[in-house]
């Protein structure tokens, strides 16, 4: 069986689990917790995992990813922006971290 790259899978729940919480509970403050404790769940395993500055630098990502994703979201619709930032940051967390640690 394959394994899920645990820190890709981690940034990714929290962009696409953050925008759903804040959208199905119309509580944007619960959302933005669920984006904050994925990030910075996913921020311990990049530095765990590949130092610091890998952790920094997709700690910028995420939370790059996710300003990006409102000016965005008007051009292509809200779904379709979070998950592409989503995606976006989990490439990069797979080819910086999880690739490296299988």
């Amino acid at each position: 069986m394959a394994k899920v790259p645990a820190s890709a899978a981690v940034a990714v729940s929290g962009l696409v689990g953050g925008y759903a919480t804040a959208r199905f509970t119309k509580k944007r403050p619960l959302g933005g917790a669920v984006l904050a404790v994925a990030g910075a769940a996913a921020a311990q395993q990049w530095r765990a995992k590949a130092g610091v500055k890998t952790a920094a630098a997709l700690s910028v990502a995420y939370v790059g990813a996710f300003g990006a994703s409102h000016p965005l979201a008007k051009k292509v619709g809200a779904w379709p922006a979070v998950f592409g930032v989503a995606g976006a940051v989990a490439a990069a967390s797979y080819v910086l971290v999880d690739r490296r640690s299988a």
